[in-house]
This record gives structure tokens, sequence and C-alpha cells, in this order.
């Protein structure tokens, strides 16, 4: 309880109408309820004889005669006043018209009640999807380097649902179930506390029994969740695996692998499935056994004469009571359901709760680019060893620089800690005479343009993606970038051109067009720096010679940093910095490199680039 109440109490805020509106009809259908039940007892006692005793009219306002006295031998008086009036079958038609008015009432009230509790749901998990997105466009690159992508859209998608089945679709158990209890409650200590007292000492009995029953479920909840991460990390990796597993006959490796973890996860929710629809049958077993217990402790009471109640209105107290046991049922049967919800919200609070410890400042200091970037003495490190190691670089403005290595060596790292992807653990990185950390990422990152190995496009149209991140940008503007970038033609052939749907992560297309439509994304931007990482590593000779010209186009007149691997791409640059275990260890332009005879000399001879 205290756990669906934390979570409540988080997401509820932004509906109190809702709750306030849902809270009052729900107190309304209750009440109605109370009433309409309330007709069996002048039909037992009047119309079918059961009690032949005479009423006198009692006024409401009687001292030392408790009002649920009043009503009810008024009641009686009325009824019987109807029957000599009006005669025994016009007041059975009466008693029925109002049964049916009653009814209406009550059901239509009961449906208001659920009827604004539904925005509350659905509402609710809507902002848990929200907070998830926008904490994974807020959280690091280091965060997600470490958790799986397939466990993470589990929880996007598999715990968020559990939340919205289990917790969401349990409100009941909050905005209807206690109101109904109390009210039937209530009526039940008017009727007869003495007989309420005894049911009281019954009722504990079976909360007890039912409270072993889901104790171990939120445990196997959350393992069954987690297993479930596991499974979806599996089928994400397939699918971006599925043309090495293929071309390795390695399908039934992963298949067998799948099947495995699935048998799990199916063993895990039979357990927990079976243990829920358990809740179900137990509770409708010990509400029979206490209903039983009440009838046999009360019918004895009444035979005896001891003048508790009369029949009719036992009868009613018993109906009354009947009726209380179905949402006592429904609120425990919530309270297991609920467990598997709360499993899964704490998985969801792995990345809700994930702290960033990459912030713009309180009083970022504006940023221009007039002069240089400067790494100075700059340790970064991942985990436990050095991957940069007291880099000290500095990049003067419209010069294009490269840098070379070995996998490993801290290329890429150097280029995102310019990004600020990752922040450095000693010295810092300067742009001009501004540290990268005195300035909102945003300022930052809008004057570098990206052109990666692997070009990032999404499941959109190319007019979409080539103005991804640019604010405002009209379509000759578009154009153009696309004719620098050697892709306006291919993009022209297309059936319906630049609105033409290019597939997810750009599928429909080579990949050296793909590329071409990252680096006119790059040209749109125009930013006053511009990092190439393995732009052309990954491309056969016709495309790389498109995408080579297209990148000569961009670099003109921009502070230009190379990563590469291939040596014959970076010939041209002012300086090239070689390095080794995160230290430069050579640096100037090819030809003097080459000359050295030292580590540059090596990686060409590797390459087979004999200069």
């Amino acid at each position: 309880m205290k756990g669906i109440l934390l979570i409540l109490k988080r997401f509820l805020p932004p509906y109190k109408k809702y709750v306030a509106l849902s809270f009052v009809f729900n107190m309304l259908s209750a009440v109605l309820n109370v009433f309409s039940m309330a007709t069996i007892i002048p039909i037992l006692q009047v119309l079918f004889k059961v009690s032949n005793k005479v009423y006198d009219f009692i006024p409401w306002s009687t001292e030392g005669i408790s009002k649920v006295d009043i009503a009810m031998n008024n009641g009686g008086w009325y009824m019987t006043h109807l029957i000599e009036t009006h005669g025994s079958s016009t007041t059975l038609l009466f008693l029925a018209i109002l049964l049916i008015i009653m009814t209406f009432l009550k059901t239509g009230t009961a449906y208001l009640g659920a009827y604004f509790t539904i925005p509350i749901r659905t509402g609710v998990v809507k902002d848990i999807r929200d907070r998830i997105n926008d904490k994974i466009l807020e959280l690091p690159i280091g965060f997600f380097s470490e958790e799986r992508k397939g466990d993470i859209l589990a929880r996007v998608s598999g715990d968020v649902n559990e939340v919205e089945n289990s917790v969401m679709s349990s409100l009941d158990m909050l905005f209807k179930n206690p109101i109904l209890i109390l009210i039937y409650l209530i009526t039940m200590i008017a009727l007869s506390w003495e007989l309420t007292l005894f049911v009281f000492l019954v009722l504990p009995v079976m909360g007890t029994i039912m409270g072993t029953v889901g104790k171990n479920l939120k445990k196997s909840s959350f393992e069954a969740q987690n297993k479930w991460g596991e499974l979806m990390s599996q089928i994400e990796e397939t699918l971006s695996g599925l043309r090495i597993i293929k071309a390795f006959n390695a399908e039934d490796k992963i298949a067998n692998r799948f099947y495995a973890g699935s048998n799990q996860f199916r063993k895990m929710t039979n357990r927990i499935v079976r243990r829920q629809q358990l809740a179900h049958p137990m509770s409708e077993f010990l509400g029979t056994i206490t209903i039983a217990t009440v009838l046999w402790f009360g019918g004895s009471l009444i035979i005896k004469g001891s003048g508790l109640i009369d029949a009719a209105t036992f009868i009613y107290y018993l109906t009354i009571f009947y009726s209380i046991i179905n949402p006592i049922k429904e609120f425990s049967r919530s309270a297991y359901t609920v467990q598997r919800g709360l499993a899964s919200m704490e998985r969801i609070d792995k990345i809700l709760g994930a702290q960033s410890n990459i912030t713009d400042p309180q009083n970022p200091k504006p940023l221009k680019f007039d002069k240089h970037i400067h790494y100075n003495n700059v340790w970064f490190k991942y985990d436990n060893d050095w991957v940069v190691k007291g880099m000290d670089l500095k990049i003067e403005k419209g010069k294009t620089i490269a840098l070379v290595g070995q996998s490993g060596s801290g290329k890429s790292t150097m280029t995102d800690l310019l990004s600020r992807f990752y922040d450095t653990q000693k010295g810092g990185v300067y742009i001009d005479d501004v540290k990268i950390t005195d300035c909102t990422m945003y300022d930052l990152r809008s004057k570098i343009g990206y052109v990666n190995q692997e070009a990032i496009l999404f499941n959109d149209t190319f007019y979409n993606n080539i103005t991804f991140g640019v604010k405002e940008a009209t379509e000759a503007e578009v154009i153009e970038a696309a004719k620098i970038a050697n892709a306006h033609e291919f993009i022209v052939a297309t059936p319906e051109g630049y609105q033409t749907n290019i597939g997810d992560r750009g599928g429909k297309l080579s990949g050296g067009q793909r590329q071409r439509i990252s680096i006119a994304r790059a040209v749109l931007k125009n930013p006053e720096i511009l990092v190439l990482d393995e732009a052309t590593s990954a491309l056969d000779t016709d495309s790389e010679r498109l995408v080579q010209d297209a990148l000569e186009k961009l670099m003109k007149n921009r502070t230009t940093i190379i990563v590469a691997h291939r040596l014959s791409t970076i010939k041209n640059a002012d300086e090239i910095y070689v390095l080794k275990d995160g230290e430069i260890v050579e640096s100037g332009n090819h030809n003097t490199l080459y000359d050295m005879n030292g580590y540059y000399t090596k990686l060409c001879m590797m390459q087979g680039d004999l200069n």
C-alpha cells in the first residue's frame, strides 16, 4: 500500500480535479447502493408478513431514539400506510419503481466515478513515458554504455505497461473500494454494533491467511521483469547482428540461447500468475466461511429471541455484509496485482532516478570561437585505466588537424570530450579562454557538426533528416546543402523527392548515400567546428570519392578535427597528431612524419601506404 501511495503522490497532482470528481461520484454510488438495498426491509416486513408489528409515526426530532431507529420505524409506518391506502400491488409497484430509480442513480454515479478515473490512469502512464523519454535525452552517453539497450526498451514498454495494467488499473482500490467498505461498515454498525463486533473478530483471520499468498510476489515479479529485459536485449542484438548471425550459420546458437531465456521467463511468469490466480478463489472461499459464521451466529440470536435485530433487518444486514465482501476481495486481489507493478516501477526508477554528472553551470559564460581550441593537461578514464593521459593540444581556428592511431589510442574520446559527451577528470578543454564546462551544452554543441563512420539517420524523410537540429531552414537552403554533399541527384530520383521516407536508420539507402545525407545535415547546420570520425572508412571506392569530395567542400574555411584509421584520407591535414595509449607521440604534417621513420611511418606501412 505504501508503494502505490508514493507512486500516486508523485504523479497525481496534475489530475486533482479528476481525483475529486471520482471520489464524489464513488461516494454517491456507495450511499445510493445502501439505500437501494434497504428496500428489502419493507418488502419482507410488510408485503410478505415477516412481521406483524404495528408502527406509529415518530417525529424526526424525537430525543432519546437514534435516527436509524426512527428511519426504520417511519419507513415501516409509511409502507403500512401505503398498503392501507393503495393496496399491496400498488405498493409493490411503487417499491419496484423506487428500486429502478435508485439503481439508475447508483449505476450512473458508479459509471461517472469510473469515467473520471480513466483520465488519471492514462495521464499518469503518459507522464511516466514522457519522463523516461526526457531522462533518456538528459542522461549522458556514459550512462547508456553501462546499460543494455534491450533492457532500457523493456522498461519503456513492458515495465510501463505493467504499471498501467497493475497499479493504474487498481485505482479502484483507492478511489472506490475503500469508500464502499467504509459506507457498508458504517451501515452495519448502525444496524447492529454487537454483530459487527463479532464480524471484526472473524475478518482478521481471513486477512492473515490472504497475506501469506503474496509475500514473495514482488520479489518474483522483479526477477521476471529483469529476465524480460534480458530477452529484449537478445532480440535487439539479433536484429542488429542478423547479417553476421546468418553469415556464420549461427541461427541455432542464437535460437537456443533465446529459448533458454524464454523458458526461464515462462517458469517465473507461471509462478507469479498462479499465485495471483489463487487470490480470488481463496478470498471467495474465506468470504463464504465468514458469511456462514455470521449467519450462524446472528441467526442463533434471532431464534433465541435476543432482540438484537429482527429477522428482516438481519437479512438486510447479511446483504450489506455480503456486499462488503466483494470490495474487500477486490482490495486484496488488487494488492497482489499491485506488487507486480511496484516491481516494474522500481526498474523504471533506475532510469528516472539516475543523476546526470554532466550539467550546465548556474551562471554560464557566453561562448565565442575566435582563436583556438585548447586541450589543457586533459586526463580521462572510463573505468580504471586512463584513456587520455595529460593531453596538451592547441587547435588554431580555421586549421584542419587529424588524430591518428590504433584502436584504443583515445582518438574518438578526444572528440567526445570536446562535445561534453563525457567530462574530464583532470585538466579541461577550452574554446578561446572559456572552459567548456562554464558554458551551456546547447551553446557549445551548436558550434560543432559531426559526420560519423556510421551515418545516424532517422526513419523520416530526406528533408527532415537534413534539417535535423536546425530550427529554421528554407527549401532552397536544404537543396543547396544536398548539392554541396553530392546528394541532390539521388534524392530527386526517388518517387517523392525530398519528401521520400528513407526507412529505419536510412535502410533504403546505400552506405555512401547515407553518409552524404549526414554531410548535407552538417552543411546546413554550418558549424564553426567540424568533427569527422572515420567518415569514409566503411565505404567502397566510388562512394568514398563522392563522399570525400563532399567533405572537402564542407571543410572549407572551417576548423576541422579528423579521426582516421585510413591515413590516405588525412594527407592534406595542416597538422597530424599521432596517438598511442592516450598520449601524443608524434606530430607534424604527413611528409614530415613519414620521413621521421617512426610510429606514423609504421602505421602507413601497415596499411600499404608507401607515401
